[in-house]
């Protein structure tokens, strides 16, 4: 009895030990099923909103600050305010719809346009000079020649921590004849330089801009430098090739892409040229209140009073810009492909 009772008993646990795996082996397709079913849940509530919580404060700044007052100065390009009587207290004041007038009136507007002539001139001559030395600072410091890189970094750069304002009074201060060292110190070998004559303050005002932002292009130029693997440079070494035709073949075919975006950076700054200049005025007859399109645009508007007129010379300068970006951009992607 104990031996089939022993048997009995072996037989009871095996068979609980079975259904055991059985209720097992059911779980694990029953568990996967349901968190596939949680899955496409999950899947059907769409699109999590956090990127959007992210983009969205720079989209509604855009439209506010961006596309609103662009659609408003194309609105009120579009008007005339016509007066009528005397004019006194506002009185006899009357938009008019005018539509492309103001624009065909600020292209024959001879100041104006002789105000695109001067930006197109600086450009031309101030933004390879700028780039050329940006590029030549950071190839320096990016070579063996300069042994304290931080330091000589931090030297270039520095100008551009200064505001554009104080740097076009402290170059006012050196280009005015009776206080400027620099203007004795050439009188003094025999050279009467004016710096503020009429033939040479648009180049005064591109020292100005030159020596502010050659430092912070360079400093994107050597960025690109950094990303360059070195092991092209021990290659070119050990092939024979000196650090001139290591700059030449390897590190500015390189960084092109860097050039072309401070290009990019450079036209736009040109088109904006403001602050020099009109700091300039204040010590020099020989700067207009219309020598570049932006002093144009706000002699018009505030001086003249002429809002809409003011409002179609402003977009004609943001087309211009767009269209000249729109140039360097294909040329960039032109390059890479």
């Amino acid at each position: 009895m104990s031996v089939r009772s022993a048997a009995d008993g072996e037989q009871t646990a095996a068979g609980r030990t079975a259904s055991a795996k059985t209720v097992s082996r059911g779980a694990v397709p029953s568990a996967t099923a349901g968190h596939s079913k949680r899955i496409a849940r999950a899947g059907k509530r769409g699109p999590s909103a956090v990127p959007y919580f992210f983009v969205g404060p720079f989209v509604v700044a855009f439209v506010v600050f961006i596309l609103v007052p662009l659609g408003m100065a194309i609105w009120d390009s579009l008007f005339a305010v016509k007066r009528s009587g005397l004019g006194f207290g506002g009185g006899g004041r009357e938009a008019r719809f005018v539509g492309l007038n103001n624009y065909i009136e600020a292209l024959h507007n001879q100041a104006f346009m002789s105000g695109f002539g001067r930006m197109l001139l600086f450009g031309v001559v101030q933004v390879p000079v700028m780039l050329g030395l940006s590029l030549l600072f950071a190839l320096l410091i990016d070579s063996s020649l300069v042994r304290f890189k931080k330091t000589a970094q931090v030297m270039v750069f520095l100008p551009y921590a200064v505001p554009s304002v104080v740097a076009a009074l402290l170059w006012g201060f050196l280009y005015q004849p009776g206080v400027s060292p620099i203007v004795k110190g050439l009188k003094a070998i025999g050279v009467n330089a004016d710096f503020l004559a009429p033939g040479t303050v648009l180049w005064s005002a591109a020292n100005i801009t030159t020596w502010v932002y050659v430092g912070v292009n360079m400093v994107i130029i050597f960025s690109s430098l950094q990303s360059i693997p070195h092991d092209l440079y021990e290659a070119a070494r050990i092939d024979g090739a000196s650090e001139f035709r290591i700059a030449w073949s390897i590190k500015i075919p390189m960084v092109l892409p860097s050039l072309l975006v401070t290009l990019f950076m450079s036209i736009v700054g040109t088109i904006q040229l403001f602050n020099e200049p009109t700091v300039l005025r204040s010590i020099t007859a020989n700067v207009s209140s219309d020598f570049t399109p932006m002093m144009s645009v706000l002699n018009t508007t505030m001086t003249m009073k002429n809002q809409n007129m003011g409002s179609a010379m402003s977009i004609i300068v943001a087309v211009v810009a767009f269209v000249l970006s729109a140039l360097v951009a294909l040329a960039q992607r032109r390059k890479k492909d």
